[in-house]
């Protein structure tokens, strides 16, 4: 046998270290994880949750994962680069948080087969990519109950952003819950085509009060409409956030958003190597929908509605049961039937009840 010389074996033994220190270094890399928000950390709605969310996510996780955010990334060509960017950065795990990402997010994730993309409120999956929303359309549903206990004048504002099925969902919910608990009462509907803008969610606000309504409710991202509705004396129903202290006098509840159980959940999975696609609804059972009840409401009315969010949780009540019928009286889901995940993801129409229009 032929010996190799002394200085050849220490090079290959010194090499043999090298790897297996480097391999051990890899494995203890934390896991690289980004969010992608569509507005500024500091609305105090829907991407202050999400954010919210990382902290807790990253105070959960310590040393295991490292996390960072883009803010006020527009939808479109924009947030296809930042993703794209984040891919092309090594980030194990990408979040984005809205849902005018879903084309770019699944464009990309098919360019990056080994990078994990979650995008919220979409409907799009594939071998990489999951999606994730909250059932937020049960915390509507229990807030009609609520503005139809308290609304006076039988007029119901609401602040909207997109037609898009979530926020079609969630304003067919109000009225569902305005037909059963005050029949008559009606919802007005302003769109702003916009997620953030309070000079527009204001002016939308103030345009329904004068209209008579003396409840607000807003599928925004900041407290504007809530300090409206604050300032004209009238009632409100907070979104994403728990807006109470915008409006302590208004708000009598908040369709609270709590990211941290699915982003905790979705991590370890990735860590694990576990992770598989799929669409996740997450709703007032499973904590990802809350709602605290203000004091403001009477104490009869609080403990009807506490008795309808158990009932929901428990899976006793779901708030799209048929007979349902679209504004021109078609039977959208029959008597006996509950929605389906594809009924709800593809909701196009109006309820009855509601005489507004969809913008086309």
């Amino acid at each position: 046998m032929q010996k190799r010389p002394l200085k050849t074996l220490m090079a290959t033994l010194a090499a043999a270290v090298g790897l297996a220190t480097s391999l051990a270094a890899s494995a203890a890399d934390p896991l690289k994880i980004g969010f992608v928000y569509v507005g500024p950390i500091g609305d105090h709605g829907w991407t202050y949750q999400h954010e919210l969310a990382r902290q807790q996510l990253a105070a959960q996780m310590g040393d295991k994962i490292s996390t960072s955010y883009v803010e006020n990334v527009p939808e479109g060509a924009d947030a296809e680069r930042v993703i794209r960017n984040m891919a092309k950065d090594k980030y194990d795990l990408i979040f984005s948080t809205s849902f005018g990402y879903m084309n770019p997010t699944a464009k990309v994730a098919q360019q990056f087969p080994n990078v994990v993309f979650e995008h919220a409120t979409g409907y799009k999956q594939g071998k990489n990519l999951g999606t994730y929303l909250a059932r937020t359309y049960e915390g509507r549903y229990v807030g009609g109950f609520l503005a139809a206990k308290m609304t006076k004048t039988k007029k119901i504002g609401y602040v909207a952003s997109f037609p898009i099925p979530e926020v079609i969902r969630d304003i067919d919910a109000i009225q569902l819950a305005l037909n059963k608990y005050n029949p008559g009462t009606e919802l007005k509907v302003v769109w702003v085509n916009s997620w953030f803008d309070p000079g527009k969610e204001s002016d939308a606000a103030n345009a329904l009060i004068d209209q008579g309504a003396d409840v607000i409710f807003q599928h925004t991202d900041s407290p504007a409409p809530i300090q409206t509705a604050e300032r004209r004396g009238v009632y409100a129903v907070g979104y994403a956030s728990d807006m109470a202290h915008f409006g302590p006098k208004a708000v009598l509840t908040s369709i609270v958003n709590n990211w941290t159980p699915y982003y905790t959940q979705t991590t370890q999975h990735v860590l694990d190597h576990t992770w598989k696609s799929e669409d996740y609804w997450g709703g007032l059972k499973d904590g990802t929908v809350e709602l605290p009840i203000s004091d403001i409401v009477p104490a009869d009315v609080k403990a009807e509605a506490e008795k309808l969010i158990a009932s929901i949780k428990s899976g006793e009540f779901q708030p799209f049961t048929g007979p349902i019928k679209d504004q021109a009286g078609t039977v959208k889901i029959p008597a006996g039937s509950s929605a389906s995940i594809a009924d709800l993801a593809g909701m196009n129409y109006y309820v009855e009840g509601l005489s507004a229009k969809l913008p086309q």
